[in-house]
């Protein structure tokens, strides 16, 4: 899919920390209980580090027990793309940032109600923004 902001790999890597680019640019995971916003609960929102597109409102975080942020559901429609993965002998749903291409992590259907959607982020994928005082 060609994304609407994009950048060759030596502009991301300018950009981006290491972490924040084998996650988002080269789909990898951080582990679990490691990234900054794993128990990050404060009022505001999370945008894609990438390309600072809104994503997430913190009222939407929950603790999942699973060590990664999770959200039960997007800001509005259309900003998160959802990709068929196959990798590591699993099947699941890896989402990405419908404006860069971001690799954010994945979708599973063990949230809450109403969605009954956990969205399991990559703390190094995303960007906190605080609500104003």
């Amino acid at each position: 899919m060609t994304y609407p902001i994009t950048k060759t790999d030596a502009e991301w890597r300018a950009l981006l920390d290491s972490t924040q680019f084998a996650v988002t640019r080269q789909s990898a995971t951080e582990r679990a209980f490691s990234g900054k916003y794993w128990n990050h609960w404060a009022d505001g929102t999370y945008r894609c580090v990438c390309c600072a597109a809104l994503l997430f409102d913190a009222d939407t975080k929950f603790d999942a027990g699973c060590g990664w942020p999770s959200f039960s559901a997007e800001i509005g429609q259309g900003r998160i793309e959802r990709i068929t993965d196959r990798s590591h002998g699993m099947v699941r749903v890896e989402v990405r940032c419908q404006q860069c291409g971001a690799h954010l992590g994945h979708v599973f259907d063990d949230g809450p109600a109403p969605s009954g959607e956990r969205y399991c982020i990559n703390s190094a994928s995303i960007d906190f923004s605080p609500d104003a005082a």
